[in-house]
């Protein structure tokens, strides 16, 4: 039977396209290098990675697996984005990265054959892109072992978020390029709330990002409005 691949061929071939840019800072991926620092550290702030087993769903170029497994974790970064993978990949030749490695399977495929496999998962910036973000939310739930962390970041959808992270960011400030974000596929912190107590994932902290543009800086805050994550822990 042919597995049923929840990905949208456009998105995947959308990043794949940009793949020799993942590690310019300076790049259409300087928000990912800009925001990374802060992903990290709230990130070891509910679980000191050094020693724990990580997945990255939804890894990239490998951004913050690379920085994860630099913290001591082992990591695993998965994707469906080819390209992206092998610049990956490279990367962490290039850079001499221990600990980590990189496979091209989707997150549905992995929690078949690894449940309950992680200390850790992380799914940032990768909701918003797939056809059903509840089956990548109940995948993540199965591949964490008991106790252990999910943590999400995504878009909300309302009308300012429309205005920030599509208007703003893709053609005010041109931060990302144009077409990166639909804004139909944006989620509600109340819709993935719901799509986490569906698979007993207890949500133990939401935080929020700003940014402003005239000081390039970013920061987290109590503001969901538009950029938000989760700290999950599965029962």
């Amino acid at each position: 039977m042919t597995e049923i691949v929840n990905a949208d061929p456009a998105e995947l071939a959308k990043f794949s396209d940009l793949a020799h840019h993942w590690w310019d800072p300076e790049s259409e991926f300087r928000p990912l290098h800009q925001i990374n620092p802060l992903r990290l550290d709230w990130i070891q702030s509910h679980l000191p990675l050094a020693g724990k087993r990580v997945l990255d769903v939804g890894c990239g170029g490998g951004i913050l697996a690379d920085a994860m497994a630099r913290k001591g974790a082992q990591v695993l970064g998965i994707d469906l984005a080819t390209k992206a993978l092998k610049v990956a990949q490279l990367h962490a030749l290039e850079a001499q990265t221990a600990n980590v490695e990189y496979r091209e399977v989707s997150a549905e495929a992995l929690a078949a054959e690894q449940p309950g496999g992680f200390d850790a998962v992380t799914c940032m910036e990768m909701l918003e892109h797939v056809p059903d973000p509840a089956s990548v939310v109940r995948a993540c739930a199965t591949l964490v072992k008991p106790g252990g962390w999910v943590f999400f970041s995504t878009i909300n959808r309302n009308p300012k978020s429309f205005v920030m992270a599509i208007v703003g960011a893709e053609y005010v400030l041109n931060l990302l390029p144009r077409g990166t974000h639909e804004y139909l596929k944006f989620i509600r912190p109340s819709e993935l709330a719901g799509y986490c107590r569906a698979v007993d994932l207890h949500l133990v902290q939401t935080r929020g990002m700003g940014y402003n543009p005239f000081t390039r800086r970013y920061w987290l805050s109590s503001n969901t409005d538009v950029n938000y994550l989760f700290a999950t822990q599965r029962a």
